[in-house]
């Protein structure tokens, strides 16, 4: 069996690609096999992949016959991967040059299901380490030990796949496919999962891979009605989370989290289609609406004041159009 296996989905990012490509030519043993996903790009992105399935060590190209989105690109990469230990890596990201081999040796050491590694936010010329919002570094803990508090940033906020490496026998439990066909957001309900039904993990520093933020092919810089997957995505973790055997403790983790979300949404509307704008705001307060009262009640009152009456006027505008006798 091959030691590691990574997930590299691409669409459209030709002029990213060569780097995320190169960064793994920097990272290449022969025990590695670096699965390159081609989720059917319309631009240089194949040709790039080609040549790279030619030249680049442990290269296998994938193609999708159709357009499935990140979280379906990712699972066809996992569906064929062979190591005991799996990775991933967006197309427009790249890697410190030995950054795998010291991600694995970490958690062959520590011998746990999966860790969790800090990233580089690439902003323009800017660079700014981003740590795991977990305090332990390399000691190994149950990972439902990152879902609380409440009331701060934990593991399963920093949801990023590629921030990190999972033994194979998540994989082979099914806990690391991602649910298809989400746009945005996919990673909320598998980071959940996995700090729920996993046994062990630990988060260790090794800030080596760089994430870029803010460039125009993000589907986080795009408007449009795709972006609206993270309510379908936030629905998934409250109805999993109900449904777990610790509910009680963490549902109010989970609203608040989405609530938290729905804020920021809503907080910056402008910069969605005026049509996504309306329907963002009839499935935030539709979501709202769908939340346990009493849960979502604690977890207004425990937001800061602008966020907290923000969402509560959502709910209240919506509420108004549709009591009896309201305008059409």
């Amino acid at each position: 069996m091959l030691k590691l296996s990574v997930v590299v989905p691409f669409y459209n990012v030709q002029t990213y690609a060569p780097d995320a490509l190169r960064s793994l030519g920097l990272n290449a043993r022969e025990d590695f096999e670096f699965l390159l996903v081609d989720d059917r790009s319309t631009d240089g992105t194949p040709e790039l992949l080609e040549r790279a399935a030619a030249t680049l060590p442990g290269a296998v190209l994938l193609r999708r016959e159709r357009n499935g989105g990140l979280a379906t690109a990712r699972n066809t990469g996992l569906d064929a991967a062979r190591g005991r230990y799996i990775a991933f890596l967006d197309g427009d990201d790249w890697l410190a040059p030995g950054h795998l081999a010291r991600t694995l040796a970490a958690i062959e050491a520590l011998n746990c299901d999966f860790v969790r590694t800090d990233h580089v936010q690439v902003t323009g010329r800017e660079r700014v380490v981003q740590r795991v919002p977990y305090g332990p570094d390399a000691v190994v803990a149950d990972p439902r030990a990152g879902i609380l508090p409440a009331s701060r940033a934990t593991a399963v906020d920093y949801p990023y796949a590629w921030a990190g490496m999972y033994h194979r026998r998540l994989l082979d439990r099914g806990l690391l496919h991602f649910t298809d066909g989400l746009r945005t957001a996919e990673d909320r309900p598998w980071i959940w999962r996995l700090h729920r039904e996993a046994e062990s993990f630990a988060a260790v520093g090794l800030p080596g891979v760089f994430y870029r933020r803010g460039i125009s092919t993000s589907l986080t810089q795009i408007g449009d009605e795709r972006q609206l997957d993270f309510i379908r995505a936030f629905d998934q973790v409250i109805a999993e989370t109900a449904a777990d055997r610790e509910s009680e403790l963490l549902i109010h983790k989970a609203v608040r989290t989405y609530c938290a979300i729905i804020a920021h949404h809503i907080g910056s509307i402008e910069r969605f289609e005026p049509a996504v704008a309306k329907k963002l705001r009839s499935m935030g307060a539709d979501a709202l609406a769908r939340m346990p009262r009493g849960v979502l009640e604690r977890a207004l009152d425990s937001m800061d004041a602008e966020r907290s009456a923000l969402l509560r006027r959502l709910r209240r505008r919506t509420a108004a159009a549709a009591a009896p006798g309201a305008a059409a």
